[in-house]
């Protein structure tokens, strides 16, 4: 397997299943950018320069999963939309993140840590 990357192994009946924490980082992070009030995820600065470095873009940019066992804590960081109640959104993020981590990995979410780091401001202006 790739190194540098973190894997949760999941042992079946007919061999064993390896599933990236990228995997459900991404996961997490597409569920709460469909939440509504969301305008976006805040990224962390330093992991920001690693990958330009690196010359890769991570999808599950300001998202943090911990796996133990087979229970996933994940702490997410977002911008909520200005006009949004922030409380409604963060909560709603919760509960998208925690379903859609159990339904694609079968594993049990503990805790779902949102991080409102922000707002963000519609500057478009439809013109005529």
């Amino acid at each position: 397997m790739a190194e540098g990357r973190e894997y949760i192994s999941c042992p079946d009946e007919l061999g064993c299943i390896h599933i990236s924490e990228d995997v459900l980082a991404v996961t997490a992070a597409a569920a709460a950018l469909e939440v509504e009030g969301v305008g976006s995820l805040a990224a962390n600065l330093g992991s920001d320069i690693v990958e330009m470095l690196a010359g890769r873009k991570n999808l599950g940019k300001g998202v943090r999963v911990t796996v133990e066992e087979n229970s996933v804590t994940v702490d997410i960081s977002l911008l909520v939309k200005y006009g949004s109640s922030v409380q409604e959104s963060a909560c709603a993020v919760q509960t998208a993140v925690a379903d859609a981590i159990a339904n694609a990995s079968g594993f049990t979410v503990t805790a779902v840590n949102v991080h409102v780091a922000g707002v963000t401001f519609d500057h478009s202006k439809k013109s005529k």
